[in-house]
């Protein structure tokens, strides 16, 4: 996309400090300064990348000059040496300013934990590891095969190989992203970890999706007809255990939500919602395993409402495709499936009464 196309929103207000989680005051001056630069740009020119048809080069390159690439990694590998806690609270300031720029980004974290793990080949890890933190390799995920219920995606052994036989419905950063972190259910109840380049192999199918909101973040749906994996190709295998995945990465998926919720209260100045908000960060950040699920439902209703309050409140412009609170309430409900999970489906029909 064109840099002239990034123009700002007319009379967009700043994110409001006063809501911020608590986490964030605890990042190194330096990187805090650097993340408030990121969101007052992201924010400034989100309502361009909703209508682009791709996250801009600039908006990763930033990114990446700011260390975000290697969040968790040491700072003396050039990251930025978050713990998770933090992590989720950079993720939901600059979801508030960009869903799609900060939802691409997101997808890289599995690839960087994947390196700085030391339950992962070390031969890969050092191949890798200083194009992973730095974001000159960036990365995405097919974790299909860590979702509960039937089997969607399948790894069988082939000889000194593997197969990949199925689909994975939602790949994001298709044409952007290097390489993918790829999960496929294998034999004997496990999950099998691959590295696997993001580009065309023989019996991969790729079919884009256009989404009603975050398209930019160029997601597509894969086929996967015996697509060939290599032994060195293993990043691990692993039991697969259903109770953990249902509630696996929920925490900080969650931050999505708040990011969309804070900027609504930000747009819509102080009200009832500011505590809500708070509340529901609180309930994910202190949640346990079982209590996720209701954590993550809690959070996703709160920005679906404070969407729609922020759209009452700006009258007929809410009804231009394009307006924030357009845009809001797009993102806030794609959010509701986003990641989603049984449990979290269960519990957001019984708070909208459905269930």
């Amino acid at each position: 996309m064109p840099e002239a196309a990034l123009a700002p929103t007319a009379g967009a207000p700043a994110v409001r400090a006063d809501l911020d989680a608590p986490a964030l005051s605890s990042l190194p001056p330096a990187a805090l300064a650097r993340i408030r630069e990121l969101s007052e740009r992201f924010w400034n020119e989100a309502g361009a990348v909703d209508a682009a048809p791709v996250v801009p080069a600039s908006h990763l390159s930033a990114l990446a000059e700011a260390g975000l690439y290697g969040v968790y990694a040491p700072v003396a590998e050039g990251g930025l040496g978050l713990d998770y806690g933090q992590v989720c609270a950079v993720v939901e300031e600059l979801a508030a300013a960009c869903v799609a720029t900060t939802f691409l980004w997101a997808q890289h974290l599995r690839l960087l934990g994947a390196v700085l793990s030391p339950k992962t080949p070390a031969p890969w890890r050092e191949e890798v590891r200083d194009e992973v933190i730095s974001g000159r390799c960036k990365g995405g995920v097919v974790l299909t095969g860590l979702m509960p219920g039937p089997v969607r995606l399948a790894a069988q052994p082939d000889g000194h190989g593997w197969r990949l036989q199925g689909e994975a419905p939602w790949v994001s950063g298709w044409g952007i992203v290097d390489r993918l972190f790829v999960v496929a259910r294998g034999p004997d109840n496990t999950t099998v970890e691959f590295d696997m380049g993001a580009r065309e192999h023989p019996g991969l199918s790729v079919a884009p999706a256009r989404l009603a909101a975050l398209n930019a973040t160029s997601t597509v749906s894969l086929r996967f007809e015996g697509v060939a994996m290599g032994a060195e190709q293993v990043l691990g295998v692993h039991p697969y255990e259903e109770a953990h995945q249902a509630s696996e990465g929920l925490r900080l998926n969650g931050s999505f939500a708040l990011g969309v919720a804070k900027r609504c209260c930000s747009l819509l100045g102080p009200s009832g919602l500011d505590s809500e908000l708070i509340a529901r960060r609180e309930q994910l950040d202190t949640a346990s395993a079982e209590d996720m699920p209701a954590a993550r439902a809690a959070a996703c209703e709160v920005a679906v409402r404070a969407a729609h309050a922020v759209t009452v409140s700006r009258g007929s412009r809410a009804a231009l495709a394009g307006d924030v609170a357009e845009r809001s309430s797009r993102e806030a409900s794609v959010l509701l499936v986003f990641a989603s999970r049984p449990a979290i489906k269960t519990e957001l029909l019984r708070r909208l009464n459905a269930g």
